[in-house]
């Protein structure tokens, strides 16, 4: 057992802090002082500013996110910034022996990401806000995917154009949609999860061919919109379609095996069942119009969770009582590569090789990035429903 499972066991309260005030950070303070998350407390906040929220919740306010990690009042921290600061605050946290639980993505690159791993110890729990990993339907789909009642995958697709951003999403941030402040557009915020999805269900491509428009829809530097093509290691093939400019936009996962298929469209999900092997019945069969026989079920979910508390009490376990990680930090680094191998896909105009390089994807990116500016934020005023925001 872990050095850290052995001194936190004891422990029934983990003591936690929150970098970062922004809707997410807000989102995850909520899941803490209202009880969804167990077994810990809140104990501080950073930012540059919400010392009255602090006041109202009764905990400290800190201005400098190395003061809260130097402070001795919390055992973890949750850091939920924009990503430009995830490397340095998440390397900070953990030279210190903190626990972290760090917002996706886990930096500008998956380059980065690697670079980030190598702070992480012993004694802390490392882990990655890949929440959509707890959703009923897409844990649904794992399951049936690994129980191997699919047969070899042939084909995956998944259109997730489910992501409509309008300008104003963008100008009241200074960082968004910049190569300076997250290293890409749709694929590396919205989209992250999609990939992430992809790859823990359907495994890592081994090429990727991409073609990402950049500034398509909005006034933006990155991209809002690809289309991107797979080829697996056993010869299966695949494709993403992604947007954040399309409304009412698409949201409908594919899985197709030699022995039936999975359909996610729209919330619903449906398992299609051959009673014979596709390859056999090509085979065998006399009939030249012939198809195996199919059943077809509707796989009716009804469970709603709490995603990211569910994420947070995973989190919280594993610091007590050493259970197994939802989505450790590690895990990040195989959506990163994807989102990365389109980007550098398009900018080469040629197929990717997986396992990505990912030193000359970030040599491109550094160049991407010297030439970025952060924008003039927006004093607008907006509505924001954070709800309307999970798609």
């Amino acid at each position: 057992m872990h050095e850290f499972m052995q001194e936190t066991s004891k422990q029934n309260t983990v003591r936690i802090g929150v970098i970062g005030l922004g809707n997410i950070a807000k989102q995850h303070i909520n899941n803490i002082v209202s009880g969804a998350v167990q077994g810990c407390e809140l104990r501080a906040i950073c930012s540059r500013s919400g010392s009255e929220l602090a006041t109202e919740l009764g905990v400290q306010h800190f201005v400098d996110y190395r003061e809260l990690c130097d402070s001795g009042l919390i055992d973890g921290v949750i850091i939920a910034t924009p990503t430009m600061a995830h490397f340095e605050m998440a390397k900070y946290a953990l030279e210190r022996k903190l626990h972290v639980m760090l917002e996706k993505p886990m930096g500008l690159s998956s380059y980065e990401g690697q670079a980030l791993l190598q702070y992480a110890n012993e004694k802390s729990v490392f882990a990655l806000m890949l929440n959509q990993r707890t959703d009923p339907t897409f844990s649904k789909m794992k399951q049936i995917v690994d129980s191997g009642i699919l047969g070899p995958i042939q084909r995956t697709h998944w259109t997730m154009t489910n992501w409509f951003r309008p300008e104003i999403y963008f100008q009241v941030s200074d960082w968004r949609a910049t190569w300076k402040g997250e290293g890409g557009g749709m694929l590396v915020n919205q989209c992250i999860h999609n990939l992430d999805v992809f790859q823990w269900i359907c495994g890592m491509p081994s090429h990727i061919q991409a073609f990402c428009e950049f500034g398509k829809y909005h006034q933006i530097e990155v991209e809002d919109e690809v289309t991107a093509y797979f080829r697996y290691a056993n010869g299966a093939t695949g494709l993403f379609v992604g947007s954040t400019g399309e409304a009412p936009g698409v949201n409908r996962f594919d899985i197709i095996g030699d022995q039936g298929s999975l359909h996610f469209d729209a919330g619903q999900l449906t398992l299609k069942r051959n009673q014979q092997s596709t390859a056999e019945f090509n085979r065998q069969t006399d009939n030249m119009f012939g198809m195996p026989e199919c059943q077809s079920e509707v796989l009716n979910i009804t469970d709603k969770v709490n995603q990211h508390a569910l994420i947070m009490n995973n989190f919280i376990d594993a610091i007590i009582n050493g259970a197994e990680l939802i989505a450790p930090a590690e895990h990040g680094l195989a959506s990163l590569d994807m989102a990365n191998a389109m980007l550098l896909s398009t900018w080469q105009q040629k197929p990717i090789t997986l396992p990505l390089d990912r030193q000359a994807y970030q040599q491109t990116l550094d160049d991407k990035i010297a030439h970025s500016v952060l924008r003039q934020k927006s004093d607008k005023q907006v509505k924001v429903d954070m709800a309307a925001s999970y798609r």
